[in-house]
C-alpha cells in the first residue's frame, strides 16, 4: 500500500483517510520504544532522598531569544472546525479554528507521536487517530488517556486578517508538555512507617494516580509499591517488542519520581492489608500505614496445567526479562504460542521474522472470535498465515515433552505433535487479589474489586483501579464491567486519584485499545460483549475496513484497519453520549459521523 490510496471498492467513506507509509512506521517504532526518549538506570529502589536532587526546570519566562513568531494563514484560510498543521521555522504547530477562535497547539501526540491533524476534532478537544488521546484545544491539558503528558500552547494574534503564532523554541522542539505538579513537603518522607497514599501497584492506574495528586497540589508522601523490580514502564509494549529493555520502556525517568517524591518501592510485595488498623504489611515484614489507599494489582497471567508443565523455556510474558529470554531462545528455533488473544498474537507477529517456525495453538476456531468477531478474526488469521505462521485450532495442550529437562515438543489433544524450543502461554490472566482474601474488601466471585463510578471500594478510603477491578460502564447503562485495557487504567487512576482529594470525579471514558502486528494497526473503541451481530464496510481482504458491532439496533463497538481516524470518530460520539443505531452504519453513509448527518 502507498501512499494514499484510492477509494475502498464497495462504499465510499466520507471522511479523509490517508496515512502516508512513512508515519505509519513511525507508530510502529515508537511502539517498540525503538525511538522512546527516556531512559533511567538502576531499578529505582528508593526509600531515601536527598531536597537537592531536582529536575532542571525549563526557564518559566523565555526571552525573546527563545521565541520565534511567523504568519501562518490568513484568517479565511480555515473554517470552523478545522485543523492544519504549520510550520513555525523551528517546528510545527497545530492549527485549530473553532466557534471562530484561533488556538495553537503541539502537533504530535505525546504518547506514540500521532499527527494529530489527522485526529478528529470535537466538542472543544482533538482526539488522537491512532489510540485515543483527549487535548483540550484552550489548554492543551490531556484531558482523556493514553500518556502522560499533555501539549503545549501557543499565543496567537490576528493583525490585519493574519494569523500569527508565537512560540518558545524548546517548546516546539520538545512536542510534550508535563503538567505543574506540587513537590513532596512531608519531612519525613523515606523514613517513617507511615504514609498519605499508599499506591499498591505500578502500572498505569498507580502512575496516573500519584502524578494526578501531585497535578492537583496534594503535597504530603505517596508511596508506590510494586512487585516489578522496574519503575512504572509500558507494558502492553512488551508483546509487540519482545526485545525492548526496561529503559526504553520506562514511563518516566527516574529524576522524575525524585523531583515530585513519588517514592516506589520495587519488588515489594503486599501479604496482608488491615483496613481497621489502615495498614499494609509486606513480605519482608515492613509494615506501613495509610490514610488513604488505591489497590492497582493488576493481573496474573494464567499458566498451562497439563502434563509437563514444569518443563524449561514455557513463559507467560509479564517482564521485560520474560519478553528478552523468549526472543533468544526462538532465534532461528522452533516457536509455539498457545492462545490467539491479542497477547499471543501480538507475540507470534514478532516471532515470525525472528524463528524457524512459529505455531499458534488455540480452543476457538478463529483467532479473537469473541472480541472481533468470525469474519474480522478470519481476516487477520489469512494475514498471519501469509507471514509463514501455522494455526492449530480448536484444541489445547495435552502435554509438553522435554529433552534435558528443556521444552522439544508440545503435544495437542488432537494427538498432533509440534516441535518447540519455547512455548509462550497467553490464555488470559485473573486479577491478582489473592491478598485481599483476609481483608474486608469487597472481591466477586472470580477475584475481581467492585468500585463504583468515583473507583471507591464497600471500605471508606480505599478505592480500586485497573485490570482487577469491576466498575459501572456509564453508556452501556452502568453495566458492570471488567475492561483490563491500558486506556482505561489510565482513567481510573485519574479518578480515583480527584476522589482522594474529595472532588467528586466519575469515570466516563470510552474505552479504546489498538493491537499492532506486521506493521498493520488494528483500532477498537467500545464494549463489544454480547453483540450480535457485526456490520463490515471497506473490503476485509485488503485490510482496510471498519467493523461494527451491534446489539438490538444499537452500535456497541467499532473496529478499524487502515481506516483512521473512523475509531476515534465513533468514541467521540459515543463520548457525546448519543447513541448510534444499527441502521445508520448499515447503509454505509457516513454522514452522522462527520456531523452533518441527523
Amino acid at each position: 500500500m502507498g501512499g494514499c490510496f484510492s477509494k475502498p471498492k464497495p462504499v465510499e467513506l466520507k471522511i479523509e483517510v490517508v496515512l502516508p507509509e512513512k508515519e505509519r512506521g513511525k507508530e510502529e517504532l515508537s511502539a517498540s520504544g525503538k525511538g522512546s526518549p527516556r531512559a533511567y538506570q538502576g531499578n529505582g529502589t528508593a526509600r531515601h532522598f536527598h531536597a537537592e536532587e531536582r529536575l532542571p526546570a525549563p526557564h518559566p519566562y523565555p526571552g525573546p531569544q527563545d521565541c520565534v513568531e511567523a504568519a501562518v494563514c490568513h484568517v479565511k484560510d480555515l473554517e470552523n472546525g478545522q485543523m492544519r498543521e504549520v510550520e513555525l521555522g523551528w517546528g510545527k504547530v497545530l492549527l485549530v479554528k473553532d466557534n471562530g477562535e484561533f488556538h495553537a497547539l503541539g502537533h504530535k501526540c505525546p504518547h506514540y507521536g500521532a499527527p494529530l491533524v489527522k485526529g478528529v476534532l470535537s466538542r472543544g478537544r482533538v482526539r488522537c487517530p491512532w489510540h485515543g488521546a483527549c487535548f483540550n484545544i484552550g489548554t492543551g491539558d490531556l484531558e482523556d488517556f493514553p500518556g502522560l503528558d499533555s501539549l503545549h500552547k501557543f499565543q496567537v494574534k490576528i493583525e490585519k486578517e493574519k494569523v500569527y503564532v508565537r512560540a518558545s523554541k524548546q517548546a516546539l522542539q520538545l512536542q510534550r508538555r508535563t503538567k505543574v505538579m506540587a513537590k513532596c513537603i512531608s519531612p519525613s518522607a523515606g523514613h517513617s512507617s507511615s504514609t498519605n497514599v499508599l499506591i499498591v501497584g505500578a502500572g498505569a492506574a498507580g502512575l496516573v494516580c500519584a502524578e494526578t495528586l501531585r497535578q492537583e497540589g496534594f503535597s504530603d508522601r505517596i508511596v508506590l509499591c510494586t512487585l516489578d523490580r522496574h519503575l512504572p514502564y509500558d507494558r502492553p509494549k512488551l508483546s509487540k517488542s519482545l526485545d525492548a529493555q526496561p529503559e526504553q520502556l520506562a514511563l518516566r525517568p527516574k529524576e522524575f519520581f525524585r523531583a515530585y517524591g513519588i517514592e516506589v518501592l520495587t519488588e515489594a510485595q503486599v501479604v496482608t492489608v488491615d483496613v481497621r488498623n489502615k495498614k499494609v504489611v509486606f513480605k519482608d515484614g515492613f509494615k506501613l500505614e495509610y490514610s488513604k489507599l488505591l489497590l492497582a494489582p493488576g493481573s496474573s497471567p494464567k499458566t498451562l496445567s497439563c502434563k509437563g508443565k514444569e518443563v524449561e523455556n514455557v513463559f507467560t510474558i509479564r517482564t521485560p526479562e520474560d519478553a528478552n529470554r523468549v526472543v533468544r531462545l526462538a532465534r532461528g528455533r522452533n516457536a509455539v504460542v498457545v492462545g490467539a488473544g491479542f497477547l499471543g498474537m501480538e507475540v507470534a507477529a514478532y516471532l515470525t521474522e525472528k524463528a524457524h517456525s512459529v505455531s499458534v495453538v488455540e480452543l476457538e476456531e478463529t483467532p479473537f472470535r469473541r472480541f472481533l468477531g468470525e469474519r474480522v478474526g478470519r481476516a487477520l488469521m489469512k494475514m498471519f498465515e501469509n507471514n509463514r505462521v501455522k494455526f492449530y485450532m480448536q484444541t489445547e495442550v495435552s502435554e509438553l515433552r522435554a529433552q534435558e529437562g528443556k521444552l522439544k515438543e508440545v503435544v495437542l489433544k488432537s494427538s498432533k505433535v509440534v516441535r518447540a524450543d519455547v512455548c509462550v502461554v497467553g490464555i488470559g490472566a485473573v486479577p491478582a487479589t489473592g491478598f485481599l482474601r483476609q481483608s474486608s474488601i469487597n472481591l466477586d466471585s472470580r477475584g475481581f474489586i467492585p468500585v463504583n463510578k468515583m473507583m471507591q471500594t464497600n471500605v471508606p478510603g480505599v478505592f480500586a483501579a485497573g485490570d482487577a477491578v469491576t466498575f459501572p460502564l456509564a453508556w452501556r447503562n452502568n453495566r458492570k464491567v471488567n475492561i483490563p485495557h491500558w486506556q482505561m487504567a489510565h482513567a481510573q487512576g485519574r479518578v480515583a486519584a480527584q476522589n482522594m482529594l474529595a472532588q467528586e470525579a466519575e469515570i466516563s471514558t470510552v474505552p479504546y485499545l489498538w493491537t499492532a502486528m506486521f506493521g498493520k494497526s488494528l483500532r477498537y473503541a467500545g464494549y463489544g460483549e454480547g453483540f450480535d451481530d457485526v456490520i463490515i464496510q471497506g473490503d476485509l481482504e485488503d485490510l482496510k475496513f471498519v467493523a461494527f458491532y451491534t446489539k438490538g439496533d444499537e452500535v456497541i463497538a467499532v473496529a478499524s484497519m487502515n481506516y483512521d481516524p473512523i475509531v476515534s470518530k465513533v468514541a467521540e460520539v459515543l463520548a457525546s453520549g448519543r447513541a448510534i443505531r444499527k441502521r445508520e452504519v448499515e447503509t454505509g453513509d457516513m454522514s452522522w459521523l462527520t456531523g452533518k448527518g441527523s
